[in-house]
């Protein structure tokens, strides 16, 4: 049988994901460590990213992006991630609010971001959770009036990734605290900012970016908190328009969250295979009791399972992107992908460490980072004990008796 026979993805993604895959070798891994120990935003390799197109991959080629697919975008995210998995967070939330926008946005409003959005000029935040609030989405306190024209926010967001440096932030807030069902009266608004500035006046005073929370990992993107004090936003800028979008926020951002846990299942995948090959070189380069430590049964077995493992999360995960490309409700997929890529990730991460011995502790070598930034795909777009709930209650609807 030929190798042409058989193929995983298509010639086009092949020759994308190629050139990503170049652009992590060559600028992402050998700049990664300085931007992790300053905790300082990368901002010559985003420039790079905007010249290659990557915040346009999924928006349509007539408001200037590429118009490829989820899955498509899933490999991409699979490349960067095996880079740095910061580098696909500056791009995941910015990505979640174009899905939103092509999903639910009304035509003006595509019209007047979607362009921007392409090329990176303009970048997006998404935001649901709140400091008393993770996931229990339905719990939000955070408050939208009417006042004329405009709708008044109050309240605060928590761990929102590019809180500061994006342009748009998409916000699910309360319109209706007498809705018979919590999740009836919540609406998305899309609420423009000042990139990079703190404390908002003028049009986007009432939003203020408090100095971003400082992690164990997943540095150099920033996570920080926002706080909505008075801020205007005007009615046309709930997503889809007033009519269109007034209470319909839940369901809209729960939709959005199916590709959001694609897109943590994909850097599950990413980092996972990056500790697969770290282990894979230093197994073959360390030695001891004069023969590498490859030759030891010891480590075969754990890179036998790493590599198994990691098989298993890139095909569950290709999956959920293929299910929602052909329109399929996907959310019982998606949340398996993000259950076994996450953990998988953070499997696969410590067993490279543990081959590593005493020098995967050592900040000169690479694991150390993958180490520190692992553990955030367990808890971001829902913790693994969240996803099994998901995945229970959707198994008992598709198989009720």
């Amino acid at each position: 049988m030929s190798e042409a026979a058989y193929q995983e993805i298509t010639d086009d993604q092949k020759a994308i994901i190629e050139m990503v895959h170049q652009f992590v070798d060559e600028q992402i891994i050998p700049n990664a460590e300085h931007y992790d120990h300053e905790d300082s935003f990368p901002e010559p390799i985003v420039e790079q990213m905007k010249e290659l197109g990557l915040f346009g991959v999924t928006i349509p080629e007539e408001y200037g992006g590429m118009g490829l697919d989820l899955s498509t975008y899933e490999l991409i995210i699979e490349e960067l991630s095996r880079g740095w998995i910061s580098i696909s967070g500056v791009i995941n939330t910015h990505f979640i609010g174009v899905y939103l926008l092509l999903q639910f946005g009304s035509e003006e409003q595509k019209q007047k971001y979607l362009p921007q959005m392409a090329t990176g000029e303009m970048r997006a935040a998404f935001s649901l959770s709140e400091p008393e609030v993770g996931s229990d989405v339905q719990g939000i306190k955070t408050g939208a009036k009417k006042d004329g024209d405009h709708y008044v926010i109050d309240g605060q967001k928590m761990w929102v990734t590019n809180g500061l440096g994006s342009s748009l932030v998409f916000l699910l807030a309360k319109t209706d605290p007498q809705a018979e069902k919590a999740h009836m009266g919540m609406t998305c608004f899309i609420t423009e900012k000042e990139p990079w500035v703190e404390e908002n006046t003028g049009e986007y005073a009432g939003l203020t970016v408090p100095p971003k929370i400082k992690k164990m990992g997943y540095k150099g993107v920033e996570s920080t908190e926002l706080v909505y004090n008075g801020y205007r936003c005007p009615a046309e800028n709930i997503l889809g328009g007033e009519e269109a979008g007034l209470n319909k926020g839940f369901p809209q951002m729960m939709d959005a969250l199916e590709v959001g846990r694609v897109n943590v299942a994909a850097r599950g995948v990413g980092i996972a295979q990056r500790a697969l090959e770290l282990a894979l070189r230093y197994s073959q380069e360390r030695k001891t009791f004069g023969k590498p430590i490859a030759n030891h049964q010891a480590i075969q077995f754990k890179l036998a399972d790493m590599a198994t493992k990691l098989e298993a999360a890139r095909l569950v995960t290709r999956k959920a992107a293929n299910m929602k490309d052909a329109g399929i409700r996907s959310d019982l997929e998606a949340g398996m992908a993000k259950l076994i890529a996450s953990e998988t990730g953070k499997e696969c991460v410590e067993e490279a460490f543990r081959i590593h011995g005493g020098y995967g502790y050592s900040k000169e070598y690479e694991i150390e980072r993958l180490y520190r930034d692992a553990p955030l795909l367990l808890i971001g777009e829902g913790t693994s004990e969240i996803q099994r709930m998901v995945i229970g209650k959707k198994l008992l609807q598709r198989h009720k008796i």
